[in-house]
């Protein structure tokens, strides 16, 4: 197979070139280039999508089996990318996310039933398709991406997909995306700091739904999408778990040593300024409030039977702290505690 990656350099997309390379297929990454380097064994060819439809003339006369774009939040590089390289191309990927759904408090939705966003044309600060976005509110310079303008520029990006593209499209809603290579130290607090033993603040409620997806597994879907010729549009993410059967099962993938988890109730917690899901001072994958009860409990049992694998925690935890210990487990954090700001909530709680 022939496959093109709209990007290649970094987590998700470099995942998904070093797939194809693994299998054997012709790897084509198109990217500037400036976030890193593609797997070894696929090529780079160099554009720019803020060059509007001259972008893609590196790529004039080129066929390809499969193209994959994971343009973060500009959909007018997703139709550009479409009218420029679709009727060359026999199948399309597109990587949205789960943010497109409107309802976030219904719980084992699926893909098919879930309403969606209004779509948003808008776009923010976006610089390159080579920064992804693996979660759905994040900061980045001056814009801060919200779920409604993150989760509609990626429901305005599905559809000039579904319009312009004459083929068979795989329109692949992940969430939050862990493992080797992660960004966004959202997950990769929790084994980082699970390694470190001893109390370890918590937030409650323990039995709050959650889902990732490994960027692995992601990754292999995405490139037997390609060879299958799916199409659809379908969640990337594992079946729901509970915060407690997470905690666990990383601490049980890290080995870690003797800890005590120390849970703290959400109004507490808001009080001493710890922010929920990302940021600085936050607690990881943490979402108070009831309208989020359905954000992590997807019913993915659609996206099972099409062929999504989900590996086992234990394997994805030992993979995130690979790559915290590779990034330094003292670094300034992008999302979580720092040692000190847990210590001295800790002390605040009473431990």
């Amino acid at each position: 197979m022939r496959l093109l990656v709209l990007g290649g350099t970094v987590f998700l997309s470099k995942a998904i070139a070093a797939e194809g390379v693994r299998r054997g297929h012709t790897v084509v990454c198109a990217a500037r280039g400036t976030s890193g380097a593609v797997p070894d064994g696929a090529s780079l060819v160099r554009l720019d999508r803020d060059a509007g439809p001259a972008a893609f003339e590196p790529l004039a006369g080129a066929e390809f089996d499969a193209v994959v774009d994971v343009a973060r939040m500009n959909p007018g590089w997703v139709r550009a990318a479409v009218e420029a390289l679709g009727a060359r191309a026999a199948h399309w990927t597109f990587v949205s996310s789960v943010s497109v759904y409107a309802d976030n408090a219904t719980p084992s939705q699926t893909a098919a039933s879930a309403p969606l966003r209004p779509p948003a044309l808008v776009r923010p600060d976006d610089p390159t398709e080579e920064t992804e976005q693996t979660g759905e509110t994040e900061q980045t310079g001056e814009t801060e991406q919200t779920e409604e303008t993150y989760g509609g520029a990626k429901v305005a990006s599905e559809q000039a997909v579904a319009e312009l593209f004459h083929g068979p499209a795989f329109l692949v809603r992940p969430g939050l995306i862990v493992g080797d290579g992660d960004p966004s130290d959202r997950y990769g607090y929790w084994p980082a700091r699970l390694d470190r033993g001893g109390a370890v603040l918590v937030p409650e409620p323990m039995d709050a739904a959650v889902q990732l997806v490994d960027v692995a597994d992601l990754a292999a879907w995405i490139v037997d999408a390609g060879q299958q010729r799916l199409a659809g549009a379908f969640d990337a993410v594992g079946p729901p778990t509970t915060f407690a059967d997470l905690l666990a099962r990383t601490a049980a993938g890290v080995d870690a040593p003797a800890h005590e988890l120390v849970p703290a109730p959400p109004s507490w917690l808001v009080e001493h300024e710890v922010r929920p899901w990302s940021g600085p001072r936050s607690l990881p994958l943490w979402i108070p409030g009831e309208h989020y009860a359905g954000f992590m409990a997807h019913d993915v049992s659609p996206s099972l039977a099409a062929g999504l694998r989900i590996r086992p925690l234990e394997e994805s935890a030992a993979a995130a702290l690979r790559h915290e210990r590779a990034l330094g487990l003292d670094r300034p954090r992008r999302a979580g505690l720092s040692a000190a700001e847990e210590t001295q909530l800790l002390a605040a709680v009473g431990r």
